[in-house]
């Protein structure tokens, strides 16, 4: 068997190993592919594996040998997998992987927005400490997450889990799902509609899917029915927030901070509107790019082509 994968440098920068899959077959890595070498460099392949490398119907259509596409993330945007399925071929995901690491980085953004981590470090480094007055000095107020209240948007596996942690540090959790009958106390966290949730919230942490019935769902009439100084974090999808209308919040201080790991276009171009607004701070939508993460994620990738070669295919999407 020919596995071929297209962009394993994310996955796989060099402090991971291939060699579980390569005992599965011949393997070819690819640190990157751009569009116009997709064909060329999967054209014998048998299996195919891809992170953010396009497979739409016309690339699947001219692959001949293909049998098999895994992709190496749990999204499957990717791949036009409708098509990929009347072909016969089995595309598979890896779920779960990066739970705890996408969690670990929302409170990250959540601490550093409440306790102002970076200001005051920069402060620090820059010599406005030595210079002040006090023995304690800080950039801004400190806010204290005890007491506050944590609104989650999408209740799936990584929503829970951070309303969970919110719990934990000793927040209240309101929750919004588009499935989650409003009034129900789920784990501690009690549902709500999202106009609710939006309302009375602290912090409003994002972890949906990107849809045409969420894109853009932050905008700036669902801003202005946020409380004003609230913290927005966004881990889910850059194409969630209308990012002009967030800017000009951080701007008059409607909002109080945004802390992101997505951007609606990456890498951003230089003009997005969020890179120099005020109190807004962006890691480079690597949230779920722990060394145990990643591991997990090869782990689990080469276990679905390895169950897929036996016979009895898993985390097939359909």
């Amino acid at each position: 068997m020919k596995i071929v994968i297209l962009d394993g440098h994310t996955a796989n920068p060099g402090d991971l190993s291939w060699d579980e899959l390569k005992a599965l077959g011949e393997v070819v890595v690819h640190p990157r592919t751009l569009p116009d070498q997709t064909i060329e460099r999967a054209l014998d392949a048998d299996a195919v594996l891809t992170n953010k490398v396009v497979l739409d119907a016309r690339i699947i259509d001219s692959l001949k040998t293909i049998k098999y596409i895994g992709v190496l993330a749990t999204g499957t945007n990717v791949v036009d997998v409708p098509f990929a399925s009347s072909k016969g071929i089995v595309v598979t995901n890896v779920p779960q992987y990066s739970t705890e690491s996408v969690v670990q980085n929302a409170f990250a953004h959540i601490l550093n927005l409440s306790s102002r981590f970076v200001d005051n470090a920069v402060a620090v480094r820059t010599g406005e400490w030595n210079n002040s007055a006090d023995f304690s000095f800080s950039k801004g107020t400190i806010a204290e997450l005890f007491g506050k209240t944590l609104g989650v948007v999408g209740f799936g596996t990584i929503g829970k889990r951070v309303a969970q942690v919110g719990l934990a540090l000793g927040m209240r959790a309101l929750v919004y799902g588009p499935r989650l009958a409003p009034g129900r106390v789920v784990n501690g966290a009690l549902s709500t509609s999202l106009n609710e949730l939006l309302a009375e919230s602290d912090v409003v942490s994002l972890h949906c899917p990107l849809t045409e019935a969420t894109r853009q769902m932050i905008n700036e009439d669902r801003i202005n029915s946020m409380k004003r100084g609230a913290f927005l974090i966004n881990t889910g999808r850059g194409g969630l927030l209308d990012e002009a209308a967030v800017a000009r919040a951080l701007r008059s201080g409607r909002l109080g901070g945004l802390g992101a790991d997505v951007l609606s276009s990456e890498p951003p171009t230089i003009d997005n509107p969020l890179i120099k607004a005020p109190n807004c701070f962006i890691t480079p939508h690597n949230a779920w790019a722990s060394l145990e993460a990643r591991t997990r994620l090869i782990k689990t990738a080469t276990d679905n082509l390895r169950a897929f070669i036996e016979g009895n295919p898993i985390n097939v999407v359909k």
